[in-house]
C-alpha cells in the first residue's frame, strides 16, 4: 500500500480501515482524517466520473426524479446557508446544474456558480441564466477578499488537496464572509457500527473509496477548516437520503441479501441525526478579520 502523508496535519502514519476496488482508505494516526492511501490518478479519476454519464443525463431532465432529488437537497443547502448568511455576494463551488444556486438568488443572493464539468456548468446557465464558470476553486474568476459567502456542498471529500481548496476559500472570502459545507460524516451513527461487517462482507454503501478522496468527521473538518484560518460557528447532522445509501426498494426487493443489510442498518442512519451522529454535516464557519 503506498501511504501519502495526511493533508491536515502531515503525519505519515496511518491505520487501514477498508479496501475497495483496490484502492485503501486509512485514518492519520495524528489527527485522525480518513483519506485513500493511494489515490487515483487524474486519468483513472476521469475514467471512473465517464461511468456517470447516465446519471447526468437524468439530473439534467427536469423531468426525472433524479432532478426532483437534488432539487430538494437544493432547498436544503439554502436553509443551511440563511441560517449563516441572508445575503451578499456568494459562490457556489461545485454547483453541478446550478439548482442551489438558482434558489440562494431567488433569495436575495448575487449567486454565482463555478463548476468543473462542462455540459452542468452549460445547464446551469442555459436552464437557470446564472453566471457560471468552469474550473476549480483556484480558478475562480472573483478577486481575493470580493465574496461574503462561499459554498461547497458535497465537493471537499472529491479533491486531492482539501486543505489548500481551504485556504483558497479563506482568499476569495472577505473579512467577516462566511463558507458552508457538507459532506459525508464517516463518525455517524451508521457507518461506525456498519465498519466492522462492512470488512467481513467487502461491502459498506457508506460512500466508499475511490469516488471519496477524504472521509471527514465535525472533528476533522473542524480541524481543517481552522488550520485554514476559519472559526466553526455551528455544525449541524442529517442523514444521507436512505435510496442513496441502500438504493430504491424495488431493486433492494430483488436481492435479499442487502435487503437485509438495508433492515438492518437503515434505522441507524435515520436515528443518527437524532443524537448528533448523522451520515451527513453541514459546517458554517466565519473568516475572521
Amino acid at each position: 500500500m503506498t501511504c501519502v502523508t495526511c493533508n491536515n496535519c502531515g503525519t505519515a502514519g496511518a491505520e487501514h480501515l477498508f479496501r475497495a476496488k483496490g484502492y485503501d482508505l486509512v485514518r492519520c494516526t495524528g489527527c485522525g482524517l480518513a483519506y485513500i492511501a493511494n489515490p487515483p490518478g487524474a486519468e483513472e479519476l476521469k475514467v471512473l466520473y465517464s461511468a456517470g454519464a447516465s446519471y447526468h443525463a437524468a439530473l439534467c431532465d427536469p423531468s426525472s426524479e433524479t432532478f426532483a432529488t437534488q432539487d430538494r437537497i437544493a432547498v436544503r443547502h439554502l436553509a443551511e446557508t440563511l441560517r449563516g448568511a441572508k445575503g451578499g455576494r456568494l459562490l457556489d463551488v461545485g454547483c453541478s446544474i446550478g439548482q442551489f444556486a438558482a434558489r440562494a438568488k431567488a433569495a436575495g443572493f448575487a449567486a454565482t456558480g463555478l463548476e468543473m464539468n462542462e455540459s452542468s456548468a452549460d445547464f446551469a446557465r442555459g436552464h437557470y441564466g446564472l453566471e457560471v464558470a468552469e474550473g476549480t476553486i483556484h480558478e475562480a474568476p472573483q478577486e481575493a477578499g470580493s465574496l461574503d459567502v462561499l459554498t461547497m456542498f458535497d465537493v471537499i471529500e472529491h479533491v486531492p488537496d482539501p486543505l489548500g481548496d481551504l485556504r483558497k476559500a479563506y482568499d476569495l472570502l472577505a473579512p467577516g464572509g462566511k463558507i458552508v459545507l457538507s459532506t459525508p460524516n464517516i463518525d455517524g451513527l451508521f457507518p461506525k457500527l456498519s465498519l466492522p461487517l462492512a470488512k467481513k462482507l467487502d461491502y459498506w454503501p457508506h460512500p466508499e473509496p475511490p469516488y471519496h478522496l477524504y472521509q471527514f468527521s465535525a472533528k476533522t473538518l473542524g480541524a481543517m477548516l481552522k488550520k485554514a484560518g476559519f472559526a466553526v460557528s455551528e455544525t449541524r447532522n442529517f442523514a444521507i437520503d436512505l435510496a442513496y445509501t441502500f438504493g430504491q426498494v424495488q431493486t433492494l426487493l430483488k436481492m435479499p441479501k442487502r435487503l437485509a443489510y438495508a433492515g438492518l442498518f437503515a434505522p441507524l442512519a435515520a436515528v443518527g441525526p437524532l443524537i448528533g451522529q448523522g451520515d451527513w454535516i453541514y459546517v458554517t464557519a466565519r473568516k475572521a478579520g
